[in-house]
């Protein structure tokens, strides 16, 4: 079996042939990594790798996709699956001019006929640039899977939160169950279930000292520590999710720690501290108007009047309560003392394409956005499509359709809206945030007033109102630290970036430090969607992190920078 060290300690041919066949022989990108030498970790040789070809000239790209030899049909293909992927494949060299390249899937198995046949159908209608660098990022994984069977190596413990994530994703929400969809909104018997599964791992195949189920619906489990009296480490994310959402996001944040703490447990070593995970049981918002309602229990802030909230089905988040067995009247003691606690750190999918693009599985985040959304209408005047000149309209959609320049936009409706009519009003919604609540400030009023002076300059008139301000989380930095010396010791690059989406750590940072690590999502980073996903290895790396934080925390910090 061949180790790092053998490739590390090659004579310059034999790391070429290794290395070239990583690629189906491209020696060129195997000689300049050779000059790279010597390599830390088998992570830092992929993403020397993968950074080669991203700096190397557009013509060495395009030779990798089109040397590429595509894995046979999988065993499972019928003969109608086989014709179905001919023509696809056919069309596809057609329009990009190389073959499509598909890895197997996030734990490393060939994706079934059903899968493959799914994925180059929707991958035909990528725009040409968008694909080539996917086809790319599919090289490397290939590349990734390889080198594993190179050196002996398997993302153990990375397999077995895929396992876990995918054995929670069985639950769902009736009316997407049936759909094939995840969901899972608060309360429902797919979020119970859920709950009691984490529950049973965290007791039985994780060893968790204590586990429970607490009077809003978090799964907590505590891990004590050598020290009883010593504060703990508050750690853990969400387990709801949206509607026809993944299965990672939050979810990775409850399973890594999970993870760690069966490999404490089955070492038979304690920490100094205790570690306390929490699965959250709403994050989201979804079947109530409650946004970090478990999270926000934990300091303090939990509003009364969302009890008699109702849902859909005229459900009442009191009734739901009851219903689930939960005590509500001992809601209030669910705050932390926070001089119990070190910190708290949260592991979470990033969300989005940055980690992506830039071929790095872990980043450290630096703070979660600061927000503020409104609600706004504009009025104008409706007048006749084709009796007012352009230059005469007082159009109230197109105030709204420039506001989309310089601000989120999500909702736009026009109120009884006609084909041949200049809409006279407009109704939207502006979502803004910044990574600090001075920069929110800044850019909220040179938003509103951009809109300002866009509609007098059309003629129209606006009103706004705000609807939710959030604050900025910055990251603690002596925790941001300890993330950082963990993506060192992976091998890997640091890379800081900010949070843009909430996370139940922006409640806890207003009791406690927190910070958090971003693991790298597959397709083009994509979440609130079927096709989050990302890979055994990297989640192997994440479990990685997160161990090694919790030694430097052991062990002190000065020992292990």
């Amino acid at each position: 079996m061949t180790t790092l060290e053998d490739l590390n300690d090659a004579d310059r041919g034999r790391f070429v042939e290794q290395v070239a066949g990583l690629y189906d022989g491209a020696v060129w990108l195997a000689e300049r990594a050779a000059q790279r030498r010597p390599y830390r970790s088998p992570a830092h040789l992929k993403h020397t790798l993968a950074e080669l070809v991203r700096n190397a000239e557009a013509d060495a790209r395009m030779s990798l996709l089109k040397q590429h030899r595509p894995a046979p049909a999988t065993d499972d293909a019928t003969p109608e699956h086989a014709q179905r992927l001919q023509h696809l494949a056919a069309d596809y060299l057609t329009r990009f001019g190389h073959a499509i390249v598909v890895a197997p899937g996030p734990r490393g198995t060939p994706l079934s006929a059903t899968e493959l046949i799914a994925e180059c159908e929707r991958r035909l209608d990528d725009h040409a640039d968008v694909e080539r660098d996917e086809c790319l990022r599919q090289l490397h994984r290939i590349a990734e899977l390889r080198l594993n069977r190179l050196l002996g190596t398997e993302p153990e413990l990375g397999n077995v939160v895929w396992n876990w994530a995918e054995h929670l994703a069985q639950h769902s929400d009736p009316g997407h169950a049936e759909q094939g969809q995840l969901t899972v909104t608060y309360l429902t018997d797919a979020h119970r279930a859920c709950a009691q599964r984490l529950s049973h791992w965290m007791r039985q195949h994780c060893g968790f000292d204590e586990v429970g189920i607490d009077a809003v619906g978090n799964v907590v489990g505590v891990y004590h520590g050598s020290d009883p009296d010593a504060p703990r480490l508050l750690t853990g994310s969400h387990y709801d999710t949206v509607r026809n959402g993944g299965k990672y996001d939050g979810r990775l944040g409850i399973l890594v720690p999970m993870a760690c703490v069966r490999e404490l447990h089955r070492a038979g070593r304690r920490l100094p501290f205790g570690l306390e995970v929490v699965g959250f049981a709403e994050e989201e918002g979804q079947r109530y108007k409650a946004t970090f309602l478990g999270s926000g229990a934990l300091v303090g802030q939990f509003d009364e009047a969302w009890l008699d909230q109702a849902d859909a089905d005229g459900i009442t988040m009191r009734q739901a309560m009851q219903h689930a067995g939960l005590c509500i009247d001992d809601i209030p003691k669910l705050r932390r003392d926070p001089s119990r606690y070190l910190g708290f750190v949260e592991v979470h999918i990033e969300q989005g394409p940055v980690l992506n693009e830039i071929d790095l599985p872990l980043g450290v985040v630096t703070s979660i956005n600061g927000s503020v959304r409104y609600l706004g209408e504009i009025a104008g005047t409706a007048s006749h499509a084709g009796t007012t000149p352009m230059d005469r309209r007082r159009d109230a959609a197109a105030a709204v359709a420039e506001l989309v320049l310089v601000g989120t936009v999500g909702m736009l409706e026009v109120p009884s809206g006609s084909i041949n009519v200049v809409p006279g009003r407009c109704r939207f919604s502006l979502d803004l945030r910044a990574t600090t609540n001075e920069a929110r400030d800044e850019l909220t009023r040179d938003v509103l007033a951009a809109l300002a002076s866009i509609c007098e300059r059309r003629g129209v008139r606006c009103k706004v109102e705000e609807t939710m301000r959030a604050d900025a989380a910055p990251s603690a930095p002596p925790w941001q630290r300890r993330w950082e010396r963990a993506v060192d010791a992976a091998g890997l690059p640091v890379h800081r970036l900010p949070s843009g989406a909430g996370h139940d750590a922006m409640k806890l940072h207003e009791l406690m430090p927190q910070a958090m690590l971003f693991v790298r999502g597959e397709h083009a980073g994509i979440s609130h969607n079927p096709l989050e996903s990302t890979t055994s290895d990297d989640m192997q790396l994440a479990v990685d992190a997160f161990a090694h934080l919790l030694q430097q925390v052991a062990h002190n910090d000065e020992q292990t920078t």
